[in-house]
């Protein structure tokens, strides 16, 4: 029965390892990413939320200084800490403006990591949801205008 029980136990164990590899594999760590070095501080209108996990992405116009817009997207946390944040679809809806602070990614493209988002009902979030984050507010002192 003992030997039974050592069977059953590691064909669920090895299931259970093979199940949950591709999503452990998948995450990854602001520092693959993002860049530490280069705050943002953006100002926009949102154009789309996704709230999916394992990370939620808001995706906002930017206006920049020649009158054009570039559609930036930021990395949010999963929706479930969002959800018990207030953010949700009609916390953000499409066309509102918000204020995002965070960090650029490391390939210079036009994506980010929202650390605090600044709602146009003047609530400040912190939508971030990586562990080893930095802290937006620590870096604010020479953000890069975009």
């Amino acid at each position: 029965m003992a030997r039974r029980s050592t069977i059953v136990l590691t064909v669920l164990t090895h299931c259970l390892l093979t199940a949950t590899a591709p999503v452990a594999h998948a995450h990854h760590a602001f520092s693959a990413e993002f860049d530490a070095e280069k705050p943002i501080e953006l100002k926009g209108t949102v154009t789309k939320l996704e709230l999916v996990n394992p990370h939620s992405w808001l995706y906002l116009d930017v206006k920049q200084a020649d009158g054009s817009s570039k559609n930036w997207g930021l990395e949010f946390g999963a929706p479930f800490s969002l959800k018990q944040k207030g953010i949700t679809k009609a916390s953000l809806p499409v066309g509102s403006e918000v204020t995002i602070q965070g960090f650029r990614a490391k390939n210079g493209k036009d994506f980010g990591y929202a650390v605090t988002t600044l709602l146009s009902d003047g609530r400040a979030v912190k939508t971030g949801g990586a562990q080893d984050a930095p802290d937006a507010q620590a870096n604010q002192a020479k953000p890069q205008a975009q």
